[in-house]
Formats: C-alpha cells, sequence, structure tokens
C-alpha cells in the first residue's frame, strides 16, 4: 500500500484537524437551509429524523472518508485508485472515477465562491452601515441583492473572496487552514451564542421556541420529511467523496477516526441547532413566517428582520461576521481538493496550485454570477452525492472487510464494533443511492 504522508503538509493537533474539518462542514447549510427546513417541515417532526441520520452518517460515512484518505495518503483519485489495485492490481480505473469528486468540488468551490462573494459584501455594508440604512423597506433590500446576485454584479468582492482563500490556502494546511480553523471556528460558535442569547430576549421571541419543539406525529409519514433530513445531514457532514478524504489524507496514523467524527458531526449539529435557535426566534420577532430557504433567506428577509431589532447595526455585524467565517472555512476545504490534486498529479509547488485552483474558480464565478442556483443545483444534486456513493463502494465493496476494519481501527483507543462494516456497506451505501436518486426526482435535497 502506497503512503507518502512523510512528504506531505499535516495537521499539527487532533484538535486543529478537528476544527478544520467542523469548518468544512459548518457552512451555509447550517445557516440557511436547516432552520427552513425545520419550519418548514414542523420543528421537532424534523429534527428527529435529522438526529437519526446525523448517527448514521456520522458512524459511517465520516469514519470511512476520513480512513480512505489516510490510507492513501492522497485526495479521491489516488484513494480510488489504491483501492482498484488492491482488487484488480490496476490503479487506472479507480483513479480516473476519482476524477468524480474532484469535479464535484471544483463545482461547489465555484459556486461557493459567488456566495462567498455576496457574504463579504453584506458583511462589509453591515460594517459601514449601507445595510442598516436600507431599513425594512423591502423593495431596497430585495433590489440591493438582486443587483448584487445579477450578471456582474459581485465581480470585484468575487475577485476579493478568491484573494482571501489563497492566502490562507498558499499557506498550506498547518499554516494556513490550521491555523485560520483554531481563529474562525471558537468564534463562530461564541458569536452564534450571544446572537441566540441577544434573540431570546426579545418580544415575540418564545413563539420561535415553541415551534421550534413543535412535533407531529403525522408529519413523519410524510416521504419528503425523511428525504430531506438524509439529505440535509449528508450535505452539512461534508461527505462527498472529497473534502473528508483530502483532510483525511494529512492525518497522522495515530489519530483516532471514530473519535474525531463523533466530534465533527457533535458540533456540526450545535452549529445547526445554534443557527436554528437565533433565526427562527429571530423571524418569530417580526410575526414574519420562514418560508424560503436560499440567499433570499439571509439576504432579504434576514436582512429586513435585523433592521428592525433594536440594536440592529451591530446584530447585522455580528451575524454577518458569523456567516463570514462559515463560507470561508468552507470554501477552503472545497478549494484544497483541487490543490491538493494539482499538487500531487503534475507535482506543483503550493503556491502555484494554490493560484491555478483558485484562479480557475474565481474566472468561472465571475462568469456564472447570474445563474449560481442553478449552478449548485447540478453539482450538489449529481455530482456531489455520486462522489460520495462512491467513495463508500471503493472502501466497503472494493477494498473489502480487511483494510475497512484495519484502517479505521488504526491509532484507536479501542477497536470499533463489528456493527461498522455491515452498516456502512449497506445501509449508509443504500441510503446514499436512495438520496441520489431522491434528490434527482425532487430537484435537489440538501
Amino acid at each position: 500500500m502506497e503512503n507518502n504522508t512523510k512528504q506531505r503538509d499535516s495537521f499539527k493537533s487532533r484538535w486543529g484537524f478537528i476544527l478544520a474539518c467542523i469548518g468544512s462542514a459548518v457552512g451555509m447549510g447550517n445557516l440557511w437551509r436547516f432552520p427552513m427546513l425545520v419550519s418548514v417541515y414542523g420543528g421537532l417532526t424534523f429534527i428527529i429524523p435529522y438526529f437519526i441520520f446525523v448517527i448514521l452518517v456520522g458512524s459511517t460515512g465520516i469514519i470511512e472518508e476520513f480512513a480512505l484518505g489516510r490510507a492513501a495518503a492522497s485526495g479521491p483519485v489516488g484513494a480510488f485508485g489504491m483501492c482498484t489495485k488492491m482488487r484488480t492490481g490496476k490503479k487506472a480505473p479507480g483513479e480516473v472515477i476519482g476524477a468524480i469528486p474532484i469535479i464535484g468540488s471544483m463545482g461547489l468551490s465555484i459556486g461557493y465562491t459567488v456566495v462567498f462573494a455576496w457574504i463579504v459584501k453584506y458583511f462589509v455594508m453591515s460594517l459601514t452601515g449601507e445595510m442598516a440604512a436600507m431599513g425594512t423597506d423591502m423593495d431596497v433590500i430585495g433590489g440591493t441583492f438582486g443587483a448584487t446576485a445579477s450578471a456582474g454584479g459581485a465581480t470585484p468582492w468575487i475577485i476579493i473572496a478568491a484573494l482571501v482563500s489563497f492566502a490562507i490556502l498558499a499557506c498550506g494546511i498547518a499554516g494556513g487552514v490550521e491555523k485560520a480553523s483554531k481563529i474562525m471556528m471558537p468564534i463562530l460558535f461564541g458569536l452564534l451564542v450571544v446572537l441566540a442569547i441577544y434573540i431570546a430576549t426579545l418580544p415575540g421571541a418564545s413563539d420561535g421556541y415553541k415551534y421550534i419543539f413543535t412535533f407531529n406525529g403525522a408529519g413523519l409519514a410524510d416521504p419528503k420529511v425523511w428525504i430531506f433530513a438524509f439529505g440535509q445531514a449528508f450535505f452539512s457532514l461534508s461527505v462527498a467523496g472529497n473534502g473528508s478524504v483530502i483532510y483525511g489524507s494529512y492525518l497522522s496514523r495515530n489519530e483516532d477516526i471514530p473519535t474525531s467524527a463523533r466530534n465533527v458531526a457533535i458540533f456540526d449539529t450545535a452549529a445547526a441547532l445554534l443557527a436554528a435557535f437565533v433565526i427562527i426566534p429571530a423571524m418569530a420577532t417580526s410575526g414574519a413566517v420562514l418560508e424560503s430557504g436560499g440567499p433570499g433567506l439571509m439576504f432579504i428577509y434576514l436582512v429586513n428582520v435585523i433592521n428592525a431589532m433594536p440594536g440592529g447595526r451591530i446584530i447585522g455585524i455580528i451575524f454577518f461576521l458569523v456567516v463570514l467565517f462559515a463560507g470561508l472555512s468552507s470554501i477552503i476545504n472545497l478549494y484544497e481538493c483541487f490543490t491538493a490534486f494539482l499538487e500531487e498529479r503534475l507535482k506543483l509547488k503550493r503556491v502555484a496550485a494554490t493560484a491555478i485552483s483558485v484562479g480557475f474558480g474565481c474566472v468561472v464565478a465571475v462568469a456564472i454570477q447570474a445563474i449560481t442556483s442553478e449552478w449548485m443545483d447540478v453539482v450538489s444534486i449529481y455530482i456531489c452525492p455520486i462522489g460520495a456513493l462512491l467513495a463508500a463502494i471503493m472502501f466497503f465493496w472494493v477494498a473489502g472487510k480487511k483494510f475497512a476494519e484495519e484502517q479505521v481501527n488504526i491509532g484507536a483507543k479501542k477497536p470499533i464494533g463489528k456493527w461498522f462494516y455491515p452498516l456502512g456497506k449497506y445501509v449508509f451505501c443504500a441510503a446514499a443511492l436512495i438520496a441520489l436518486i431522491a434528490g434527482a426526482i425532487l430537484g435537489g435535497i440538501g
């Protein structure tokens, strides 16, 4: 088995790795998608299925992708190639298949670059007071975002977003990604807690909490509740055959992967719940109904709510700083996949590989501004679920039971239970396939 760990950059501490993975997972799915799904599908009626799927994905998919990346000391191309070589003696089939998650990661990087540019713009607007000056005039608020999301509407901000991403990634894993994550993630969680406490003091917020804790047993009979809950857990935990594999490739053989996976799942879920405890009660304070997810929620409806709050300008600054850190931590993970691929396959230096990766993403991001939502739908509905399913097939089906259990147990304080392999091979793979099919039918699951 090939292992180039000594020649690779790596995380210098266990918590540095965990925080980087949490940063990868805590993104827009937590901050605008999860609260919307909780509202649309009825509080606990959605949260309970979501918890079930978080446990499934956290105990199989995350562990599998970390272990796969560490075993190969490579991203998906090298990792998949290693698996097919073990089975057939040939790396080429796996390497070709491994390009799919790389393409998915790059596609998401491009879309996220546009979204992150919007976030940067709104954070600056909150600092300068321009956002607060819009007041609660929905025509002005909606028009501002419409202009931002139009063709060419955010080009300067896209360039800024790309430069920030480049600056962190060019410093490497330990010097860039790990250090940035150690700063951003504690601040992100701290600010979410501050916002949640402040929102709790506002009149009307209690209606939001009541809704979050609403349970309708009949609602569990709706297949969409379960499909969307799995989709949210799937993508929120960053299991797509790329990001977790590449971060796993930087792990030492002393790392306890099951414990790290558990921590990532716990903190990612905590971030999602905190976001719900901020956004749903905040909307309740103004009597608004949380009917829209995606960009409309964050850049139109929430801006209106924040501007109507006492101390709205300060709240706006804090909120968009949280979103800024969430977006940045996700985007550097996505770009890392293609950057590492260029380093491994073309033997490029770190700075050159980062410049090509982020530069290409920036150029395409400028070109697709007006179709960002459609772009993200295609990548997230088709390419990313396929990548996750392929990674699971490579690990559980192609590499086999002996390999899977051996790699997961390396560095673990105690051997993983006998449940792991059958749960991953049959239940997780079947669920991933269902997610792919359901996503294609419904037009998106997370």
